[in-house]
């Protein structure tokens, strides 16, 4: 009894700490700003440093509008299908990981959603412990309330790691494929958005089997939703295109009037019009 008593103030605890630790940061004034470096673009350059190698930052802010929307729809079935419905957190999602975890005796499960996944970015790193967790719970919850949907995921898109020092969708566009994040096509979007899981070990140009699984997955949700074409979807699986049966598959015009090839009569035919003389010839 005393146990679980201790148990219980020591959870209670945990939370007041976090609620008081994210209360001194400041969420309302990145609906006018973008953030200049992130907790986890500083823990990198530190975890360069204690390695002794050298540390490069990639990235480069793009707008919303400046976003391919082949990528932006990748992303959000890859990572929060249910972003644009739910309030920051996804509670199904937290209770699977809260009990895979109470069964494995460790924070290992995901199931973050994509606005505790900027909270993270933006302020905590990638540290796996309960106070961590808790205050990305609180930074979700602050963010979603002072900030409009797309604002979040603009900021997301723009600061998340997807691979060693590249950062947001423009700098990976650049990295991965020589283009920008507006011209992304279906099959590179759909490549960045299965590589999120672990974007500085997997590699969008050579994925391994893991994440043609995940580009398999998502190529096949945006199809059965009619935001991938059958062609698109063909292409980011490496399928052969659908044989077009354009023009040797039509059946034959009927209607068309046959053209009459026969010689004319010449017996019949009306004898030539005499020349006009030269002084009754039309004006020019």
């Amino acid at each position: 009894m005393r146990l679980g008593f201790a148990a219980v103030l020591l959870g209670l605890g945990l939370v007041a700490w976090a609620l008081v630790r994210t209360q001194s940061i400041d969420v309302k004034s990145l609906a006018r700003r973008n953030p200049e470096r992130t907790a986890l673009m500083r823990q990198r350059q530190r975890e360069a440093a204690a390695h002794g190698r050298c540390y490069r930052e990639a990235r480069a802010w793009v707008p919303y509008s400046q976003v391919s929307p082949h990528l932006r729809r990748a992303v959000l079935v890859a990572e929060d299908d249910a972003f644009f419905s739910h309030d920051g957190l996804d509670w199904n999602e937290i209770r699977e990981s809260a009990r895979h975890d109470l069964r494995t005796g460790r924070l290992a499960r995901g199931g973050s959603t994509i606005t505790q996944q900027l909270a993270k970015n933006l302020w905590l790193g990638t540290a796996r412990t309960p106070m961590r967790k808790l205050e990305e719970l609180f930074l979700a919850v602050r963010l979603e309330r002072a900030l409009s949907k797309k604002r979040i995921f603009e900021l997301y898109l723009n600061v998340i790691e997807w691979g060693d020092g590249v950062y947001g969708c423009e700098a990976a566009a650049r990295r991965w494929f020589g283009t920008s994040a507006a011209a992304l096509d279906a099959r590179q979007s759909v490549r960045l958005a299965a590589v999120i899981i672990n974007p500085r070990r997997y590699s969008p140009i050579e994925p391994p089997r893991r994440i043609e699984r995940r580009i398999r997955t998502i190529a096949s949700r945006l199809k059965r939703r009619g935001d991938l074409s059958e062609a698109d979807w063909r292409i980011v699986l490496g399928l052969p295109p659908l044989p077009d049966t354009s023009w040797w598959g039509a059946a034959p015009d009927t209607t068309a009037v046959p053209q009459d090839v026969t010689p004319p009569d010449t017996a019949t035919a009306p004898p030539p019009a005499e020349a006009a003389p030269p002084d009754s010839a039309p004006p020019p």
